[in-house]
């Protein structure tokens, strides 16, 4: 694992960014060169909720929060996610928290879907698998991040073109409200017909958290600074911050250094859910985690859309 490069999110494109684009270039053309199958699948609705920006969009968090509003409203749904052994982390999340099915094949995946009755299957990512038509395609953007510098990897953090907004269905937009009202402009100049969504992170666990304190906070996650807004506005005192790539591997040394610093400096040692459940069972002791929430404005306009 690898921390994304800072230039990814500069505001422009800089000197590395163009020194890539050539690279960034063959990328695109051959994300319009994959094998377009479109799968249909009878007696189950389909949805994918992914991203075209790499890591930190709030898709595992979506995904979790759509299978409870269904499930809620009784429609009997699951998160599907295709298995990747570094992602244990996220199949544990949506393990505790709803039904989950994870197979190698996203089609395995939906056929066990249907198999064991479900009526709603939840992609956690996978929009850029052509081989399943979905029943609708959702893509999640971090406010904070929004598309970076524009520009498809390596050169920038997309998988694709933003103009590939025009296929999907709904754009949601996740974490603070800092420039959404600029960022529905540039989304609607793409796709004038496309629904827009935002949702904020809820803390839903605060009342076993002694904001008091001084906190070294660490995080593995794709938007860490999202992660630290959150404990900002909740007014948690970060004495220190630890950031780690996405779906980070800890070690006992790299806990036991955290640890050493929080109990040289007072403090307490606070996480991720996420990041929580990738410890070690055995390294967990003194460590809390935030549990969130995440809030959909217009939510009942949400549901009937899914639904």
């Amino acid at each position: 694992m690898i921390k994304k490069p800072k230039f990814w999110d500069k505001k422009t494109p800089n000197f590395f960014a163009y020194f890539l684009l050539p690279i960034s270039k063959i990328v695109s053309l051959l994300s319009k060169l994959k094998k377009r199958e479109n799968l249909r699948f009878k007696n189950i609705k389909i949805i994918c909720v992914g991203n075209i920006y790499i890591g930190g969009t709030g898709k595992t968090p979506l995904s979790i929060k759509i299978s409870k509003l269904l499930n809620k409203n009784n429609f009997n749904s699951a998160v599907v996610k295709k298995f990747y052994k570094e992602q244990r982390d996220e199949q544990l999340l949506i393990s505790k928290k709803t039904n989950l099915i994870s197979k190698k094949n996203r089609k395995d995946c939906i056929d066990n879907a249907i198999n064991k009755g479900f009526k709603y299957a939840i992609f956690d990512d996978g929009l850029q698998d052509y081989s399943i038509r979905y029943d609708l395609k959702i893509c999640c953007f971090s406010s904070n991040n929004w598309i970076g510098n524009g520009l498809v990897i390596p050169a920038g953090p997309l998988r694709e073109k933003i103009n590939s907004i025009k296929n999907f269905d709904i754009v949601f937009l996740n974490g603070p409200n800092i420039n959404n009202e600029n960022i529905k402009k540039k989304i609607f100049e793409v796709n004038q017909d496309i629904k827009v969504f935002e949702g904020r992170y809820k803390p839903i666990n605060l009342n076993k958290i002694d904001i008091s304190q001084n906190y070294v906070v660490f995080s593995g996650i794709g938007n860490p600074e999202n992660f630290k807004f959150t404990l900002k506005q909740n007014n948690l005192r970060i004495l220190k911050f630890f950031s780690f790539p996405d779906h980070y591997d800890y070690n006992n040394y790299e806990i036991y250094n955290i640890k050493k610093y929080a109990n040289k400096n007072n403090s307490k040692i606070i996480t991720t859910e996420k990041d929580y459940l990738r410890i070690d069972k055995e390294l967990r002791n003194d460590i809390s985690y935030i549990e969130m929430d995440l809030e959909i404005i217009d939510e009942n306009k949400f549901l009937q859309l899914i639904s």
